[in-house]
């Protein structure tokens, strides 16, 4: 079995100064981090590169990208991994902006996370400070909620763990 841990929008130091401590405990023995962007400071990958190899994307506070992708796809144990902040690339997120005036629209997120990819078991995302953990048109998606405040439907910060077979797909929520 494969393990990854899961982060997303730490906002670091746009919202808060640094991780909570307990993420990198939760992460200790992980295989591999996949961060889901709106990272803020290369100083968060740095630091979780301390602890297992990271996979990022940028998300949309991510204004200089650090070099990274708006999308990866990680192939582990013959499954497909798809990793996304979810908002679109600029032009879409401005729109959303506007969108959101009027009310938090959780299907246009979930349409834009599901269309970034091709065949994919499974999509990690963030972007939406929530909580999601369902399976559409066969797919799994995850996104363990925020490490930075706006915890629109969590209690608090919260990280993922995702375990990885041939056979099965399976994430875990841990608050931090």
């Amino acid at each position: 079995m494969i393990t990854f841990g899961v982060i997303t929008d730490t906002h670091i130091p746009q919202r808060i100064k640094s991780l909570p401590p307990r993420v990198c405990e939760v992460f200790r023995g992980v295989d591999r981090i996949l961060h889901a962007g709106d990272i803020n400071s290369r100083r968060v990958l740095d630091q979780l590169a301390e602890v297992a190899p990271v996979e990022a994307v940028a998300g949309n506070a991510d204004l200089f990208k650090h070099g990274l992708p708006l999308t990866r796809v990680i192939e582990i144990e013959g499954r497909r991994i798809g990793l996304v902040h979810g908002h679109g690339g600029w032009a879409r997120y401005l729109r959303s902006k506007v969108r959101d005036r009027f009310g938090y629209d959780e299907e246009h997120y979930l349409r834009i996370v599901h269309h970034s990819f091709g065949p994919v078991d499974a999509i990690v995302f963030g972007h939406t400070h929530r909580f999601y953990r369902a399976e559409r048109s066969g797919v799994l998606l995850f996104n363990p909620g925020p490490i930075a405040p706006d915890f629109y439907n969590t209690p608090g910060p919260q990280v993922g763990l995702l375990h990885v077979t041939a056979h099965m797909l399976q994430f875990e929520i841990v608050p931090v």
